[in-house]
């Protein structure tokens, strides 16, 4: 059944029927395998889930208002469903092919990104350095009509279902942040493998695995835009991917947030709801105070953005903002579930275990901090 999005009622109705049906029946066997099942992907490109700010003509929906994008991860964090594999491929990869490639690559991966028989990743981070792509070490070196690739890339998100890994390289030596291409990197390209799914303690709905390459040849056909501009295209899509991270922390926290308030009325202690507790009542105060600032602070960051006036600062400031309220708003609400919010299958513990990652991918809250302060003139 193909999701409508007429309205944006319309389309968060359909989001939830689709993700009650064919998602939270199975997510729980997915955490357990750390692999999502390969099919489901179709599925959400049947539903017109995927590619949705992609033209018709590459298998798109042509909708660019980032509200829908909102409300999907909304629907899944409220079902409970790991998020992270479907915003790289749907909103962070997706974003970078449609804006960056040239007409020939869009025609070639697109309508498979978009109906979900193909799946993406990008690769940047390495085991010898993460934020600073100046840090780099893969290499690419030319060879007529081929570059040879030899390094490797770890924790990449949809790493092992990749088909398509838009890949940061170093073509060329150069001063700090130059010298940086992006290469799409194939499923079958001969020198590519990928290492055993990495276990990890959160978001355990889907795949992460480290990646390598040697003597990978990969034909210059496959260069996104135009060489040694890799930084360059970093930073212009780097607001999209972290406004995204930015609604994952803000529905986390309202979803946590709503699940303890109902917990602290039933539970007792000494004879009365813990949530009657003077302290308690106070810290709850605060947290849904805080949230709502976020909300609001979020609902403009999304407007700016529509308008295109989000700016890379903009960005980093929502982004480091929310990921730690994120993490406060978890932790404290796992203390009020007290023993139960420790167990592994709680919403609370779950909640506390995804939000750890949430400060750290996308750029940790330490860079973003200096992205802030640098542009403060500091």
């Amino acid at each position: 059944m193909r999701i409508e999005i007429d309205n944006f009622d319309n389309y968060r109705k359909s989001c939830h029927a689709f993700i009650e049906r064919e998602i939270v029946a199975d997510h729980k066997i997915w955490e357990e395998n750390g692999l999502v099942e390969r099919t489901f992907w179709e599925k959400l490109g049947q539903s017109g889930l995927l590619g949705m700010g992609v033209s018709p003509e590459f298998g798109g929906l042509d909708q660019h208002d980032y509200r829908f994008a909102v409300i999907l991860i909304e629907e899944l964090i409220k079902a409970g469903v790991t998020v992270p594999g479907i915003v790289a491929h749907n909103d962070v990869v997706a974003s970078y092919i449609f804006a960056l490639c040239n007409t020939e690559q869009k025609k070639r991966w697109l309508p498979e990104l978009c109906s979900g028989k193909q799946v993406v990743a990008i690769a940047v981070t390495e085991p010898s350095g993460g934020s600073n792509t100046a840090d780099i070490k893969t290499i690419a070196k030319r060879q007529g009509d081929y570059y040879l690739v030899n390094g490797g890339k770890t924790y990449i998100t949809n790493g092992i279902h990749a088909d398509l890994i838009v890949v940061a390289v170093k073509t060329e030596e150069g001063q700090q942040g130059q010298g940086i291409s992006l290469l799409v990197i194939e499923r079958d390209m001969p020198g590519f493998t990928r290492g055993e799914p990495l276990k990890k303690i959160g978001w355990n709905g889907s795949d992460t695995a480290e990646l390598f390459f040697h003597d990978c040849k990969v034909p210059i056909t496959n260069l996104i835009g135009r060489e040694n501009l890799g930084n360059y295209y970093f930073m212009s899509a780097m607001p999209r991917e972290r406004l995204s991270i930015s609604a994952v922390a803000v529905a986390s926290a309202e979803h946590i947030l709503q699940s303890t308030l109902e917990y602290v009325k039933e539970r007792k202690a000494f004879n009365q709801p813990i949530g009657s507790f003077q302290y308690n009542r106070f810290i709850l105060a605060q947290l849904d105070t805080e949230i709502k600032i976020a909300r609001v602070y979020l609902d403009n960051a999304v407007a700016l953005f529509n308008q295109g006036l989000f700016s890379l600062v903009d960005a980093a400031r929502i982004k480091w903002w929310t990921t730690e309220l994120q993490m406060k708003v978890a932790d404290r609400c796992l203390q009020l579930h007290g023993g139960m919010g420790y167990m592994r299958d709680s919403i609370a513990g779950k909640n506390w275990l995804n939000s750890r990652a949430q400060t750290i991918y996308g750029g940790t809250s330490e860079v973003l901090q200096e992205i802030i302060s640098k542009s403060m003139g500091l």
